[in-house]
């Protein structure tokens, strides 16, 4: 059973990425089940480090991007939001090139807050960071 709080296309999530870091980064919504989302992320000059490997913090937006949407599909965006109040991100292997894949799943899905894990794979299959991101989810005003 589905935990969308109704059904939706993954290409409609690439209009409300125009003008913000998930359309700088590159991230692009490429997938979803019943109970998870997947995007992906270049490795390239914009998300490299200093030293030619994807950025930790990069990992950690795609991670916030991913856990944030699905939460906000999880509910009815009429009535609420859902923000992000904490995040961990553990990077476990590196990569240079290619494209990364974060798949997020619910752990917790409250009526107050969500628990999210995504994990983070290279084009290999390997992962390369796994990440906790709990939402609030606020009534709008």
């Amino acid at each position: 059973m589905a935990i969308w709080y109704q059904p939706f296309d993954v290409a409609q999530l690439a209009a409300i990425q125009q003008d913000t870091l998930d359309a700088q980064l590159g991230i692009t919504f490429s997938a979803a089940g019943d109970d998870w989302l997947a995007a992906t992320m270049p490795v390239d000059r914009r998300t490299h480090q200093p030293f030619g490997l994807l950025h930790g913090g990069a990992s950690a937006a795609l991670a916030e991007s991913l856990g944030s949407i699905a939460g906000a599909m999880c509910v009815d965006r009429t009535k609420f939001r859902c923000v992000g109040q904490s995040i961990t991100a553990s990077h476990v292997r590196g990569v240079r090139e290619g494209i990364v894949t974060g798949t997020a799943r619910p752990l917790h899905i409250g009526a107050r807050s969500h628990v999210w894990q995504i994990d983070i794979r290279d084009s290999a299959g390997q992962l390369v960071c796994f990440s906790t991101l709990t939402l609030a989810v606020l009534n709008i005003r």
